[in-house]
């Protein structure tokens, strides 16, 4: 029989992983431990001249385990088999969403560097970029989906600021509003600012479409980040997060995880392994929810207005970005609520199977206030250029049947 190429969905189940070296289990075990035995002191020292970068390695030669901390069997196999989806050299697994982006920032980004970024993005990160890197001496500078790549690169010039730009930090679609941004564009910004001596590196946060819905990678990115807590892991059970991309950057990303010790533990691996075997049938599922939904949600007297890229009108920049780049509409979705605060809290209080909390991804359906919740902590400049309203709610669509997911939220309306 002729080699196939198996699908990432496929190789979910088995990618990496070798029943022999355990005992013949079907399922990876979950090696909880902290360290691992040699079999010589040989084999440490080689083990260690790797780990540490001292050398390269050898043709054919495994990294030898060593300790949790650099590396265990169940993260893995884990980051090999989330390498498949988006074509990256290697993965890095974090403790949280948040670790994996500043461990990100702060491994690119030195005193005196400017980060150009997307607005808007999560809270938690616009956080991290307006108020906790200026202590560090670095600076952020945002940028909208409206701005051209020429209209960018003139005015970092005009600043004097080309050679401090060292990160082009974007998030796309945009937490909350859906604001979809061109990948090649930042791409071409990033080069317009490299040189032999400085590289600018581009990372982009996918954790709304991914892994299944968009591949950054092949349009220019040098890293991609995730928070696993949310479709990769799904389950709402779980806090992980993940860095992919070229062996080239990632090497640089696990030394500084080594050392600042922010990798995920072997529980938290075998459980992300559990839910990549169901990620496909999951995100679709939550997918074609979200058609129906956003449909329902667009035609009600109670809503002034869906953002929803499956409602994107043809023509525009934001379709054609959306054609491009990516492969569904996905399952997350903001609305804006007529009237303010008073009825958005109306409404997330009446519902009844749709719960309200933060996070993303999961079976369950989700919904919350972003303007007072998730985003409450970005500037009050910011949260009006880019809509985040008393009146917007934000909603992930789960795995439910949609007639009762639409079924919620008409009687919340109707009590808003």
């Amino acid at each position: 029989m002729e080699n196939r190429y198996f699908h990432p969905e496929s190789l979910m189940m088995s990618h990496g992983y070798k029943p022999a070296l355990s005992e013949g289990a079907i399922k990876c075990p979950i090696f909880q431990t902290s360290t691992f035995v040699f079999n010589s002191a040989e084999e440490g020292k080689a083990f260690f001249e790797v780990a540490y970068g001292q050398r390269e390695k050898a043709p054919n030669e495994e990294l030898g385990l060593i300790y949790s901390r650099l590396n265990n069997p169940d993260l893995q196999i884990l980051e090999e088999r989330l390498c498949l989806w988006d074509g990256a050299d290697e993965c890095a697994v974090f403790e949280s969403g948040m670790s994996a982006i500043s461990t990100v920032m702060l491994e690119f980004l030195r005193p005196g560097d400017v980060l150009l970024y997307s607005k808007p993005v999560y809270g938690g990160t616009d956080h991290f970029i307006n108020k906790v890197l200026p202590e560090y001496g670095i600076h952020g500078i945002g940028f909208t989906s409206n701005q051209s790549a020429e209209d960018l690169i003139h005015d970092i010039k005009s600043k004097g600021l080309g050679e401090k730009l060292k990160m082009v930090y974007v998030e796309t679609p945009a937490n909350p509003t859906n604001a979809l941004f061109d990948l090649e564009l930042c791409r071409k910004v990033a080069d317009a600012f490299s040189s032999e001596s400085k590289e600018v590196v581009v990372c982009v946060d996918n954790t709304y479409m991914g892994p299944l819905w968009q591949h950054p990678l092949k349009f220019g990115a040098d890293l991609v980040v995730y928070s696993a807590t949310k479709y990769i892991g799904g389950h709402s059970d779980l806090i992980a997060g993940a860095v992919l991309g070229r062996s080239k950057y990632m090497k640089r990303v696990r030394t500084l995880r080594t050392f600042l010790g922010n990798m995920a533990g072997p529980w938290t691996g075998w459980l992300l392994m559990r839910s990549l075997e169901t990620l496909k049938v999951r995100m679709t599922q939550q997918a074609e929810n979200a058609v129906k939904v956003a449909e329902f949600l667009k035609n009600h007297p109670k809503v002034e207005k869906v953002y929803y890229l499956g409602h994107l009108e043809p023509g525009t920049s934001q379709h054609a970005i959306f054609k491009k780049q990516l492969f569904s509409a996905g399952a997350m979705l903001s609305f804006d609520i007529k009237g303010g605060e008073k009825e958005a809290f109306k409404f997330l209080n009446s519902l009844k199977l749709i719960k309200l909390a933060v996070s993303l991804g999961s079976t369950e359906s989700l919904a919350e206030h972003p303007e007072t919740m998730t985003h409450s902590d970005v500037s009050e400049e910011d949260k009006k250029t880019m809509g985040i309203t008393e009146k917007l709610i934000r909603l992930s669509v789960g795995v439910e049947h949609y007639s009762d997911i639409i079924w919620d939220i008409e009687q919340a309306l109707e009590k808003a």
